[in-house]
């Protein structure tokens, strides 16, 4: 009897098997650490626009609501989350909301905010005390 060389059936399945597990693994790994570094990001420029518009206040007297004002985009630059500002009396609150990639479907974190004083905030499944989580700190 020859003997061909090659896999067996057997020795197939079980290195399919093998990097299904391994897949298992590390999908979902990957896909939460894209969300952090979005999140990542979208806090970066919320403590930016909010440096610009404590520096907008110095220099007017007031606060505005419109973010091209204080030279910032309306879109994070990946483009995962909107950035908007409100101004009430002598207050502001500037708020990123997921709206495109990993992050869009992500209960865990669906809005960051920050207002006049530095405060941190967050809302999602996680509870809006879990600032930590959703900030990346």
């Amino acid at each position: 009897m020859n003997k061909q060389p090659g896999f067996t059936l057997i020795e197939l399945m079980i290195a399919v098997a093998i990097v299904g597990i391994l897949a298992a693994i590390a999908v979902p790994n990957y896909s939460e650490y894209v969300k952090r570094a979005s999140r990542a990001e979208a806090a970066a420029a919320l403590l930016d626009a909010a440096n610009k518009q404590e520096q907008y206040f110095v220099d007017n007297r007031e606060y505005t609501k419109e973010l091209s004002n204080l030279g910032v985009q309306s879109k994070t630059e990946n483009g995962h989350f909107a950035l908007t500002a409100e101004v009430e009396n002598n207050t502001f609150t500037i708020t990123a909301k997921p709206i495109a990639g990993a992050v869009k479907g992500d209960a865990d974190c669906t809005e960051l905010s920050i207002n006049e004083l530095g405060l941190k905030s967050a809302e999602g499944t996680k509870g809006k005390s879990d600032v930590k989580y959703c900030w990346g700190r």
